[in-house]
This record gives structure tokens, C-alpha cells and sequence, in this order.
């Protein structure tokens, strides 16, 4: 049996955010959040064994970071402390009551993740491993890691699932979207089950002619042929899933109310990996998945609060 049931390699940040305007803003909530490390938080609290593969700063936030995480149950044996400083971005309001985001992360201890950093025998105790284009996207180093990571985790009979999570500001100082596509390319040869979102993700997919794939069912089409299950988040439009020729649309739950949309795509992966693990098919943990991301937006922060309602519906399925 395995160690673990979900493994994520990448960065994750202090959040300090304010409701108000950061020029008139007199205090900060702290938090912590990065786009894997909110998909192995969830699918902690669905039942999951989890494990963070990353770089920890020593600065006054390490500590209680990484105590956070432990909270939550995810181990941090493949997250040393090192030297250096850790990522920071700020979340505020601006004069049309938008949400504006500022980071401070060039440099970050995390973005000196490489492929020394990713123990084959760890990946190899896990079912499953998350990857993601915004690891990629923190360097050099940080991309080659999550190539050898997919390589040597699927080669470990591993699940390996990747997100392409396109950050075009990330990728600017790094190429650009041909970049992005050029790091895609580098691991999909070993990935399961591909998780885009439409319509931000489909520059950053080794694919022809994205602009003509809009719409979930359309990028689907496009991406099918690119990972035996793909999964294209749409929104409030759903979920289209499913292998080459096999597209199922999954209609999404309307949220009772809309608070922060922050994490959202993060929690939909974990309740997804997490239902697949559990021998669910594609369109069935996509169902629980869209279940889970409708409560998650009803709080505020990537990372919804301890007491939020996030459960899978009991299935015939063995726990994990």
C-alpha cells in the first residue's frame, strides 16, 4: 500500500489582504495559499494522505506556514528549510470594488526548486502527483523538476496529473506563451489526467488554433487527444471530461452565494483526484468536484475555512 495518496511539487505564499484599498488599508489579514498547496489542503480534509514537495524560506512567516500545513495534515518531509525568503502577494480592493492582487515572489525560496529536490522513492510512495504550469513558471530550475517529477512518477505507476494554470505575468519574464506551450510539452508525455480551464489555459497547451476553442465542449474536442482523461473546466458553464471521443458534459452547481472565487479551481482539482482515487469514474468525480468548488466560493480566501461543508457523496467505492 502506499505512503500517501496525493503529492504536490510546488510553491506556496503569504497571502496578507485587506478588504479595503491597500493605500488606506490599516491592517492585513495573513494567510497562506499557492495553487497545489490549496489542492492538497482540500483533499486533506476529504480523507486524503498528502504531501508537499517545496522549499521553505527561513523569514518570520516559515514557522507558522509550516505549522498551517501540518494543521492540516499534510507532511513536509520533502520541504526543508532553507535559506532565503518566501513568496508574498497582497489581495485588496480597488476603487470599483475589484479585487486587485500585488506579488512580491522573485527569488522566493521556492523558485530555487530542482530536480535534487524531487525524491524519486517519495513520488514512488504515492498514488497520485500533482503538477503545475505555475511551478513551472517560477524558473528555470523549478521547470526542470517538474519535468523529471512527471517522468520518473509515471514510470513509478503513479497518477500524474498536471494543471496547466496559465499565468501570463509569470511566463512574460520567461518567454511567454511559447514558453508555457514548451514547458507543457515537457510533461504531458507523462500525464494521466490534464486539468485546463477555459479559456485562460488553451495558450499555454502545445494544441493548433486555440483561439478557435472558446468554450468548454470546443477546447475539449482540441484537448482530448493530449492525456487519457481530460478535464476542461468552464466555469459556471461546468466541466467537459472524459478521454479522445468520450466528451461528457457535467453541469456546474450554482453556489447558494459568491463570496471569493479565489481557490476555486484548486479545490475542484483535489475533490476530483481525490474521487478518481477512491475508483470513481471521470464523469462522477467531476459531479463531486463541481459540488465541492460551489461551497468554496462561498468563503473568503483560497483556502476555505476549517468548518466549510466540503464532502464527497458516499459512493460504492472503497475509502482511501
Amino acid at each position: 500500500m502506499a505512503d500517501r495518496d496525493l503529492v504536490a511539487l510546488g510553491e506556496c505564499m503569504v497571502e496578507l489582504s485587506s478588504v479595503e484599498p491597500l493605500s488606506t488599508a490599516s491592517s492585513l489579514t495573513v494567510r497562506y495559499a499557492g495553487d497545489v498547496l490549496n489542492t492538497l489542503t482540500v483533499a486533506a480534509r476529504l480523507g486524503a494522505r498528502t504531501g508537499f514537495v517545496t522549499r521553505v524560506g527561513r523569514d518570520p512567516f516559515a514557522e507558522r506556514m509550516r505549522a498551517a500545513w501540518l494543521a492540516e495534515g499534510v507532511d513536509l518531509t520533502h520541504a526543508p528549510l532553507v535559506d532565503g525568503v518566501n513568496g508574498v502577494y497582497f489581495i485588496s480592493v480597488d476603487g470599483n470594488g475589484e479585487r486587485e492582487f500585488t506579488y512580491r515572489r522573485a527569488g522566493s525560496a521556492a523558485s530555487t526548486l530542482a530536480p535534487e529536490d524531487v525524491d524519486p522513492g517519495y513520488l514512488a510512495g504515492s498514488r497520485a502527483v500533482l503538477l503545475s504550469g505555475i511551478t513551472q513558471a517560477i524558473s528555470a530550475s523549478a521547470q526542470q523538476a517538474t519535468a523529471y517529477a512527471a517522468r520518473v512518477a509515471r514510470e513509478a505507476g503513479c497518477l500524474v496529473a498536471y494543471d496547466p494554470n496559465h499565468r501570463p505575468a509569470l511566463w512574460a519574464v520567461r518567454g511567454g506563451p511559447e514558453a508555457a506551450r514548451a514547458a507543457a510539452a515537457e510533461v504531458l508525455p507523462w500525464v494521466d489526467v490534464l486539468l485546463p480551464s477555459v479559456p485562460s489555459d488553451l495558450v499555454a497547451l502545445p494544441v493548433d488554433a486555440p483561439d478557435r476553442a472558446t468554450t468548454g465542449a470546443a477546447a475539449h474536442a482540441l484537448l482530448a487527444g493530449l492525456a487519457p482523461t481530460v478535464a476542461v473546466k468552464d466555469g459556471a458553464a461546468g466541466v467537459y471530461v472524459g478521454p479522445a471521443g468520450g466528451t461528457e458534459h457535467v453541469p456546474a452547481v450554482p453556489p447558494e452565494r459568491v463570496v471569493d472565487t479565489s481557490g476555486a479551481g484548486d479545490a475542484w482539482n483535489a475533490a476530483f483526484l481525490v474521487a478518481l482515487l477512491r475508483g470513481g469514474g471521470a464523469a462522477d468525480a467531476a459531479r463531486a468536484a463541481n459540488r465541492v468548488a460551489s461551497r468554496t466560493v462561498a468563503h473568503r480566501g483560497a483556502i476555505p475555512p476549517r468548518d466549510a461543508d466540503l464532502t464527497l457523496p458516499e459512493s460504492g467505492a472503497p475509502p482511501l
